[in-house]
């Protein structure tokens, strides 16, 4: 049979994780109880920026950021995941699965150059500290997330339209928990070849590049670091990049790990299984590495649940010279 037009498509079917009926339930357990803790730990991290005046800093706000896209993130895939798990069905319509995808692969480029910007502002922060207030000043700080969100999602847009010029046959199951924009590449009957050198064109400068301003970003901040006297200062110098190094490596590591298995002579399925990584265990642990490893955070997380001594609660009240968060809204707000 011919290929038919993507406009005469009612619905794709997504495989999932496992066919096997026994194991649905444990897989609608784990996921869903990922999906909660995911949500759950990211938005503590928001509302203890939002709340804490010495948290309105650049870092912070880049972090907050990032915790916001992986709750997009995640909410992405895992919801429909769920629900064609507990309805016992796998369809989802064309629509739905192109616009998933636009999703996907939207957040996560922005996740990767968030990552990179956050690796800028330590690398300001530690190499350049008394110029760091004024290099990183709310309105750099806003204009790099508004170029993320920016580049991304042209990006998106180009691989989602690339993708509707298409068309697929009869043959329409992802083998995915997922509409991944490789897998549905792979299903079309139409040539391909123009999807193909766009996607790993692309994937070679938007990955490629960030990797490479993160390693140099570090680099420098070793450097800087190895040039400190003091042990103490070492130490607290490393401190305020060891959990965002820890997310670079699991983010690069996981994604890496995914899409160099897709070449080698490995089943689809083994390749969904393994895209769980960043898709939902990176966001997941996010928050974890960031309030575990950050005396801050941990503060304002007991601020936030009323923990606080009274004695604190004046400390805080007396100092406010922290960096004011709004202004980043005021000045985002002026230049438009």
């Amino acid at each position: 049979m011919g290929p038919e037009n993507y406009s005469q498509i009612a619905e794709f079917l997504l495989l999932g994780l496992s066919r096997e009926e026994e194991l649905q339930p444990l897989l609608f357990g784990v996921f869903l109880s990922m999906y909660l803790i995911t949500v759950l730990g990211n938005l503590l991290i928001i509302m203890a920026v939002i709340s804490d005046p010495h948290l309105h800093t650049p870092m912070y706000f880049f972090l907050s950021n990032l915790s916001w896209v992986d709750i997009c993130f995640i909410s992405t895939t895992v919801p429909k995941m769920l629900a064609n798990i507990q309805t016992r069905t796998r369809a989802i319509s064309y629509k739905g699965c192109v616009s998933q995808m636009y999703f996907a692969v939207l957040l996560g480029v922005l996740d990767d150059f968030l990552l990179t910007v956050m690796a800028y502002d330590r690398y300001v922060a530690i190499c350049h500290p008394l110029h760091y207030m004024v290099i990183m000043n709310p309105r750099l700080c806003g204009q790099l997330v508004l170029g993320c969100w920016l580049i991304s999602a042209v990006y998106s847009w180009l691989q989602s339209f690339l993708v509707l010029r298409l068309s697929f046959c009869t043959e329409l199951e992802i083998p995915h928990f997922f509409c991944e924009l490789n897998q549905m590449v792979r299903l079309a009957c139409s040539d391909t070849f123009l999807n193909d050198i766009v996607m790993y064109f692309a994937t070679g400068i938007l990955a490629g590049a960030p990797l490479a301003g993160i390693t140099y970003s570090y680099s420098k901040i070793l450097s800087s670091i190895r040039r400190i006297p003091s042990p103490q200062g070492k130490s607290k110098a490393f401190s305020t990049c060891a959990s965002h190094i820890s997310v670079v490596a699991l983010f690069y590591c996981t994604v890496l790990g995914v899409y160099l298995s897709s070449t080698a002579a490995h089943s689809s399925q083994s390749i969904a299984v393994a895209s769980v990584l960043y898709t939902v265990v990176t966001p997941m642990l996010n928050p974890f590495i960031y309030s575990l490893r950050n005396k801050d955070i941990k503060v304002a997380l007991k601020r936030v649940f009323g923990v606080t001594t009274i004695k604190e609660a004046l400390v805080l009240g007396g100092n406010l010279a922290g960096f004011p968060f709004l202004a980043y809204m005021k000045l985002l707000t002026k230049g438009q």
